[in-house]
């Protein structure tokens, strides 16, 4: 079954509502609301790419956050496969923040 534009955007939505649940342990704020996801990438058919960082290369979860991320992603309705990808181009700094982040970590 092929999904419709309008149901790849409500799955869209679904991954994006899975990924504020997922913190960043240093940081009291949502990997997304992080700016740590660069992309989200929907197929017709339920696979999906997602294309994120982290906040340094070194960072004490590189080994577990992806794979968080990638299993929570699995759980949501209709996904049928996730491919990530961490990269580190561009190089997250904190300008890739939201103003929600900012402001939960008094930078604004």
């Amino acid at each position: 079954m092929k999904f419709t534009d309008e149901q790849i955007a409500d799955i869209g939505e679904d991954i994006i509502r899975t990924l504020k649940t997922v913190y960043d342990p240093e940081i009291p704020v949502d990997i997304y609301e992080l700016g740590l996801i660069y992309d989200v990438q929907i197929s017709e058919d339920g696979d999906v790419k997602i294309i994120m960082t982290l906040t340094t290369p070194n960072c004490p979860v590189a080994e577990t956050l992806p794979q968080e991320v990638k299993d929570k992603t699995l759980e949501v309705e209709h996904v049928k496969t996730v491919d990530l990808e961490l990269t580190f181009e561009p190089s997250w700094n904190k300008d890739m923040m939201s103003e929600e982040a900012k402001f939960e970590l008094g930078m604004l």
